[in-house]
């Protein structure tokens, strides 16, 4: 009698394996961390001792938060703090409000024109338009220097309207069904159906979105003066330029940014991110592979 064989990947590993993903694991978390305690201890650190030691402190000898004092007392990170906080949370509860109706609809069957909309969104996903023709379109709309242009232009993104698409094309019809017996319309669906199955997905596509803003800066170069420039576009102007930006608060003179200035905005600008994550990380993988298994 032949015994079977086990799968490679069913036996156990071997302790020099195991050894080897140890040292693999320890190198990545160092490659990541160490790099971002470098950002936070060169915020923390005196102007002298980051001269002292060549730009970068490791870890700070006496510790002070004079540069984030110095970049939140009203002046322009504070601005662009503010202006970056409101433009992700009403650009994200836009969006999500778009693409969620929008999959909706196009994932329900017998939708009149549903067909041409998905493949012309799918189109835009293919083909998407140039630096040129987006401004001139942002320009003929009216929209230069108001926060709108980093909204309106990007509200619906394709990929996630896919991933959404494909979740509520996963939802039993017997749910839809039964829904519909009980005489609850479209809206009725959605909202008490749809919406509180989809948790996971929301929270992925809420969280692309609300990175995606956060970390936007192009379009505010391009779209903005520098008196409305969010804060990506700040810290990107403090880190290459170092100086040139012109006071929000007072509109005279210039700010300059030294090192421990520019760690300082740094960290400001990637704290909001990792907060956020940790609470969104259970529905992280669950989302993005329903939504994309299903179809």
């Amino acid at each position: 009698m032949s015994t079977q064989v086990r799968p490679g990947w069913m036996e156990k590993p071997k302790p020099v394996t195991q050894a080897a993903k140890a040292v693999a694991l320890v190198a990545v978390v160092l490659l990541v961390c160490v790099p971002f305690l470098v950002i936070v201890s060169t915020s923390l650190a005196s102007t002298d001792e980051v001269v002292a030691n060549g730009g970068w402190v490791l870890w700070p000898t006496e510790p002070t938060l004079d540069a984030y004092r110095d970049i939140l007392d009203g002046g322009i990170v504070t601005h662009a703090l503010g202006v970056s906080a409101g433009v992700t949370l009403a650009g994200t509860l836009l969006s999500l409000a778009c693409t969620v109706t929008l999959a909706y609809a196009l994932s329900r069957p017998g939708v009149f024109g549903g067909r041409p909309v998905l493949l012309l969104v799918l189109f835009t996903f293919l083909f998407p338009p140039g630096m040129i023709p987006s401004f001139l379109l942002v320009k003929e709309l009216g929209l230069l220097d108001s926060y709108a242009s980093l909204v309106l232009p990007v509200l619906v993104n394709v990929f996630n309207l896919v991933v959404l698409r494909g979740f509520f094309q996963g939802i039993p019809e017997e749910l839809y069904e039964a829904a519909r017996l009980d005489g609850a319309g479209d809206w009725r669906v959605l909202w008490s159906v749809v919406l509180p199955l989809s948790k996971a997905a929301l929270a992925v596509v809420g969280l692309f979105y609300a990175v995606a803003y956060w970390n936007s800066w192009f379009y505010a170069s391009l779209y903005l003066e520098s008196d409305h420039w969010p804060l990506q576009q700040v810290l990107r102007t403090y880190v290459i330029a170092g100086s040139g930006l012109t006071d929000a608060t007072t509109g005279e003179g210039t700010v300059t940014a030294p090192q421990t200035v520019q760690m300082a905005v740094l960290v400001i600008a990637t704290v909001p991110i990792l907060i956020v994550y940790p609470f969104l990380q259970k529905y992280f993988t669950k989302g993005v592979l329903t939504g994309a298994i299903k179809s």
